[in-house]
């Protein structure tokens, strides 16, 4: 079922911010690119993977590299629709390097495609390069992926280290049965001395019920210890 809300926002328009970092010279390529592929799509595919060698790669705001906002501006100047528009994106994500993946990831909360593109995202998730996870689980997964897969995509953030808070939407898709999920997995570590993910006790104490009847002493005394700074706790205050 997707969730749509206004807590579920899309990323940052990447023109602004790629006008201030591109030089001139770039800049003029990156729009000629736009153009040409906006005239003949299948230019795209030339076009996508020079974008690193063309624009840089280094890190331009809490949600776009350089090389990702330069591609999501050529993705977003394909002239299609519907499935068309996903045939291309799929096309450019399959025959991509994980940063053209990551790419095509992050752009697609911009694109109108309904839940076409969820087959890349669910490609995305059962892989382990955890950047491609990371990347997979932005607005459009929180807004589309159906509430088991969205569990179970957070499960799998836990087993990978992948900190909750760069899993957007946590706030508002998180329920009783993800965190029950969380209690069994942070049980099972407690019961063979290992240790507990901290980022998981905001989740889990949103719903006191499970915590009090599920959880023994020790799986409640490591959640209570958890930081006081963990970006999650403001999110789940009212709730726990």
């Amino acid at each position: 079922m997707a969730v749509t809300t206004a807590s579920l926002s899309a990323p940052p328009d990447p023109h602004p911010a790629l006008i201030a970092v591109l030089d001139p010279t770039t800049r003029t390529w990156l729009d000629e690119s736009a153009a040409e592929v906006a005239a003949e799509p299948a230019a795209v595919r030339r076009l996508f993977p020079a974008v690193r060698r063309r624009c840089g790669h280094g890190r331009m705001d809490h949600y776009w590299t350089v090389d990702e906002a330069a591609r999501a501006v050529l993705i977003t100047a394909l002239p299609l629709r519907g499935q068309e528009l996903a045939d291309e994106v799929t096309r450019l994500h399959r025959h991509g390097d994980p940063a053209e993946r990551r790419a095509v990831l992050r752009t697609l909360p911009l694109l109108d495609l309904g839940d076409l593109a969820l087959p890349l995202v669910r490609e995305a998730l059962r892989g382990n390069d955890t950047t491609l996870i990371e990347a997979a689980l932005g607005p459009y997964a929180a807004a589309r992926l159906p509430d088991a897969e969205f569990r179970q995509a957070v499960l799998k953030c836990v087993f990978c280290g992948i900190p909750l808070d760069r899993v957007t939407g946590l706030g508002t898709r998180a329920d009783r049965e993800l965190a029950r999920m969380l209690a069994d997995f942070a049980q099972e570590r407690i019961v063979a001395g290992r240790d507990v993910p901290q980022d998981i006790g905001p989740v889990v104490r949103a719903f006191p019920d499970i915590v009090g009847a599920e959880l023994d002493h020790a799986l409640q005394q490591t959640l209570r210890h958890a930081p006081t700074t963990d970006p999650l706790a403001d999110v789940f205050k009212e709730e726990g």
